[in-house]
């Protein structure tokens, strides 16, 4: 298992990437696989072996393309064919190096592959499978090199959930950026009459421009504002929220938070995008809308949806045994090149 140089399994904050590949990790070790874990830093907080490239965290360096590829050519001289059977990779330029490998490897986008990240990946190796983590990403460039579908899966320790419908503010939980659309959050609770939590990360340099000027002169008494939230409050406010707001100004490739709401019995209002339909049960843990008029009267009924329809709908589909088997799927197929389609009803895996 590879990952990013900048990244801490498990995260210590909110990170989406980093605890679904920490609880897949733990989830394939728990299924009697034998997973070493390629990062950087001195801490691991997973069940795999740990083998560090390097020994800071590159965290400042983030975004910066030489601390990925010096990490991505340690990593390729220490595997061995003698000592895997399959490379899985997480990261962004991992695809474009993975060929010089002795093992073959499957590596998962995280991203939209569309514009400059589609190039790249549509000059993906040869002998290198990309596995989707939603439908809706993989029709987003079809003519990728795609071997899988499996979607993301939240770890068990994450399924508290509360009992009644929640009575606090509605929650809007994301990275400062346009994409997601805080803005809009701000002026759909606004028209609904509602109080809203704006639980932002906040740490790159884009990210505090976007937030100074165009978050922080929109917010009035009504906005709570939480920056950079460590994992047990972001818990907390999903716990305490009336419902999540996503008021995405994009197509999300798939959305982890959304799962983390209804694992915790707190319904989802958002905007009908992306891989939106594919995690939301419409009416039953949360509400889809098609146009962003309709988000106040969405977010004023949200409180009538059942928090337990909300968690079952998480066990049944998202759990991380349902992506540990999907991925062993992916990874026995593409060694062994078989290209039988797996019926695409079924969530988790549907391999070419």
């Amino acid at each position: 298992m590879v990952v990013p140089p900048w990244l801490s399994l498990p995260p210590p904050g909110y990170g989406g990437l980093e605890q679904l590949v920490a609880g897949l990790i733990d989830a394939l070790v728990a299924r009697g696989n034998a997973v070493t874990l390629f990062g950087a830093g001195r801490h691991n907080g997973t069940a795999a072996d740990f083998v560090s490239t390097v020994p800071e965290l590159q965290y400042d360096r983030l975004g910066e393309s030489l601390p990925e590829l010096a990490h991505l050519a340690r990593v390729n001289q220490l595997i061995t064919a003698d000592d895997f059977d399959v490379i899985h990779d997480h990261t962004t330029i991992g695809p474009m190096v993975a060929g010089r490998r002795a093992v073959p490897t499957v590596a998962t986008v995280h991203g939209n592959p569309v514009g400059e990240y589609g190039q790249v990946l549509s000059d993906t190796d040869r002998g290198v499978g990309l596995v989707a983590i939603s439908h809706a990403q993989r029709r987003a460039n079809p003519g990728l090199p795609w071997v899988g579908t499996v979607h993301n899966a939240l770890p068990p320790q994450e399924f508290t959930h509360k009992r009644t419908p929640g009575r606090g503010p509605v929650l809007w939980l994301a990275r400062f950026s346009p994409d997601k659309g805080p803005d809009l959050a701000i002026r759909a609770c606004r028209a609904a009459g509602l109080p809203l939590t704006l639980a932002g990360k906040c740490n790159e340099p884009a990210e505090r421009r976007y937030f100074e000027r165009v978050v922080e002169p929109m917010l009035d008494e009504d906005v709570t504002l939480v920056l950079n939230a460590d994992r047990e409050m972001t818990k907390q406010l999903l716990l305490d929220a009336r419902c999540l707001i996503m008021s995405i100004q994009w197509d999300e490739p798939f959305g982890m938070v959304m799962v983390e709401a209804m694992a915790t019995g707190t319904p989802v209002v958002a905007l009908r995008r992306g891989a939106v339909p594919e995690l939301v049960c419409d009416g039953v843990t949360g509400l889809l809308c098609d146009r962003e008029e309709d988000l106040p009267a969405a977010l004023r009924e949200s409180s009538r949806l059942d928090p337990a329809d909300c968690v079952a709908h998480v066990v049944e589909n998202f759990s991380v045994e349902r992506m540990a088997l999907g991925y062993e799927e992916v990874y026995r197929r593409f060694l062994a090149g078989s290209a039988q389609p797996v019926p695409r009803e079924r969530v988790g895996v549907a391999a070419r």
